[in-house]
């Protein structure tokens, strides 16, 4: 298949960059780093799987335009976003960085990106990354916006920073090594992009999920392309969450977030699982409040459970849930605040929801 990249220009004044989306776009790495000048000393933050699916062939496309590779890996677990792993990450560095110029490489799915970007961020106050997303779910969302962070034990993300990338390279060939678990978790986040801000998207999964779950390849491009460009769109517009416009992409992340953490953060619950069933428990809340037909909240339902994702979660205390919730960012002045649908295409902000009716929407949603 022919190298046909599409761009994106996430529009930010000096921190603007590039979003090169398309199938074997990694040829074209090195041209792009050059154009960039950001340093000839690449160290690569990946896991053990990635580094043995794709670590060769990259460094091999890195040394063609004289760039030294070193890799630093991490487990495949949310684990590896914590408070341990990334300093002793730093340690590392620091101690290869001796008359380099380097810049970081998050190669990897939303563990990594966050776990990198949030190392670009304060490692000497700062030093340029590019995000390489790997998995579906962070092409279609985490590697895009300059969120970053790392976990604690009371929730996920708690500590981190806005820090843009200076490249995000999706290159739609890595897809093809994903399981169907793998996809199904990037749909969770498709299908909130279809929600918040476009209808077509939505239907376009409707009609298509069975094509995107074999890994259709201009399928997943089309996708990855209409997600990349929503977000860069919100994120023009409110770089740091203070206008309220960036918080409609937190649609099912509240309670999505808070059974995460409530599992422990285990391989119980991927976070497209976590986030599928907070976004129906985020459309019962709004049926509850008479802000979404019921209509619309079963179709939503019905294609989450079409593309095989759940709509329950099993093996999980209440309390735990609503513990991990109330620890939330999206809180405000002790407020709670979620991102509700009103109908498929919108998103409203709303707060000082009543708790009875998250633990009723939440309890439902529990088997």
């Amino acid at each position: 298949m022919e190298n046909r990249a599409k761009n994106i220009t996430l529009n930010l004044g000096s921190r603007s960059y590039e979003i090169t989306i398309g199938y074997k776009t990694i040829d074209c790495l090195g041209p792009m780093l050059e154009k960039l000048n950001i340093g000839q000393d690449a160290v690569i933050i990946t896991n053990h799987t990635i580094h043995h699916l794709h670590g060769g062939y990259i460094s091999s496309v890195l040394s063609r335009y004289g760039y030294s590779t070193r890799f630093k890996l991490v487990p495949d677990s949310e684990k590896s976003k914590s408070s341990r792993v990334c300093l002793d990450l730093i340690e590392k560095i620091a101690a290869y960085d001796v008359r380099k110029k380097i810049f970081i490489i998050a190669l990897g799915g939303g563990v990594i990106g966050d776990l990198a970007g949030f190392i670009a961020s304060i490692y000497k106050r700062g030093v340029p990354y590019v995000q390489i997303p790997t998995t579906f779910l962070a092409q279609v969302d985490s590697s895009v916006g300059g969120k970053t962070g790392i976990d604690l034990s009371f929730g996920k993300n708690l500590v981190g920073s806005f820090y843009q990338p200076r490249l995000v390279l999706s290159d739609i060939s890595f897809l093809r090594t994903l399981s169907l678990k793998q996809i199904r978790n990037g749909l969770a986040e498709v299908i909130k992009y279809g929600i918040i801000k476009d209808v077509s998207l939505f239907e376009y999964v409707e009609k298509n999920y069975s094509n995107i779950l074999k890994l259709n390849i201009l399928s997943l491009e089309k996708i990855v392309y209409a997600c990349s460009k929503i977000k860069a769109n919100v994120v023009e517009q409110d770089e740091l969450d203070k206008t309220g416009k960036r918080a409609m992409l937190n649609l099912g992340h509240t309670i999505g977030h808070a059974i995460e953490a409530a599992a422990g953060f285990t391989k119980d619950y991927s976070h497209g699982e976590a986030v599928a069933i907070g976004i129906v428990c985020a459309s019962d809340i709004a049926s509850k409040l008479k802000l979404l037909k019921p209509a619309d909240a079963k179709r939503i339902e019905n294609l989450i459970k079409k593309v095989g994702l759940p709509v329950h979660c099993y093996g999980l205390k209440l309390d735990d849930i609503m513990q991990a919730q109330s620890h939330d960012k999206k809180f405000i002045h002790g407020k709670n605040r979620f991102i509700l649908p009103i109908k498929i295409g919108r998103v409203v902000v709303k707060e000082d929801i009543p708790i009875k009716i998250i633990e009723d929407v939440v309890r439902r949603r529990m088997k």
